[in-house]
């Protein structure tokens, strides 16, 4: 298991005596950001992290008093230049960590936690930190947009959003880069390709693979606000059918192959089209960013780092 809350519920349900941490503030380099999650079983068993290593011993040694006593505990540390250099950080800094014991009613907020995530749900687990009692809410709007988990007066909301998404239109050479970076860093992503022999489950292993047109697929992707959208296949017959569909969502981003003169083309059909400037005006092409990419691999870096500037701009 790599997933705390899969694996808090999963022990839970066998009826191992289990706990939940998480970080609900830091201050200075502190090696994990607020809402990183760490499952802790009697036996010691960690899945997830709440610092990397610098705390997490202190932090089961904690676990297994709260699995004798059931109470849940707020626990502060301070993590030392040495510690956090171990773990690959320059300096050390300070962190707070909620600790909750597993018993049914946090087990039923974490199975409906695990349900919204099914459903690709943004929502939050809201915990009062004097009671320790917890409830599952969908008012995450705000913080989904900023993916940010937070305190909020004497409660702190652990967000769980969907994973960003990716749609790359043709399975060519820089998707066969993009897709792996993509997916490290976090993305769901889908190749559409009407042209099997591209999007081939031999070039795309373990991705989800449409070949449908491009049009049809796209619409059936349904970009949102957590959305990327990429065109690469160079051939208006494909690319332009997707294109019109992404440029009318609300897609964070949305970059399309070509040098300039074959974007003015691009600008001049869909404007012919029916698309309107502020729509075109979204659009980022040559994809990518200017690091004077080559290969395959440098321009998906430079998708990659575009679709990342847009995300967090």
């Amino acid at each position: 298991m790599e997933d705390p809350v899969e694996a808090a519920l999963t022990w839970h349900g066998r009826r191992r005596p289990a706990a939940l941490a998480t970080v609900i503030e830091t201050w200075g380099s502190a090696p994990r950001p607020v809402g990183s999650l760490l499952a802790i079983s009697e036996e010691a068993e960690l899945v997830g992290s709440v610092s990397g290593g610098c705390v997490e011993g202190a932090v089961v040694a904690e676990a297994l008093d709260a699995f004798a006593d059931g109470r849940h505990r707020i626990l502060e540390y301070g993590v030392s230049d040495d510690e956090a250099f171990a773990v690959g950080l320059a300096c050390g800094g300070t962190i707070r960590i909620l600790l909750q014991p597993m018993d049914d009613a946090l087990a039923g907020s974490l199975a409906a936690v695990q349900d919204a995530r099914a459903k690709t749900r943004a929502v939050g687990l809201s915990t009062d930190l004097e009671t320790g009692e917890t409830e599952v809410t969908e008012d995450v709007a705000a913080r989904t947009r900023e993916e940010k988990s937070g305190l909020e007066g004497e409660r702190f909301v652990t967000l769980f959003a969907p994973p960003l998404r990716l749609a790359v239109v043709g399975g060519v050479h820089i998707a066969q880069a993009l897709v792996p970076m993509a997916r490290i860093a976090g993305y769901a992503v889908t190749v559409i390709d009407p042209r099997e022999a591209f999007a081939s489950e031999a070039r795309f292993p373990d991705t989800t693979l449409t070949h449908d047109w491009p049009d049809e697929a796209m619409a059936a992707f349904a970009p949102d606000a957590r959305s990327a959208v990429v065109l690469l296949t160079h051939d208006p017959k494909l690319d332009d059918p997707a294109l019109r569909i992404a440029l009318n969502s609300p897609a964070f981003y949305v970059g399309a192959l070509g040098s300039t003169r074959t974007h003015a083309k691009r600008v001049a059909r869909l404007t012919e089209a029916g698309l309107e400037a502020a729509l075109l005006d979204r659009l980022d092409a040559p994809v990518g960013l200017d690091i004077g990419a080559r290969t395959p691999a440098e321009i998906a870096i430079s998708i990659l780092g575009a679709m990342t500037k847009a995300l967090r701009a």
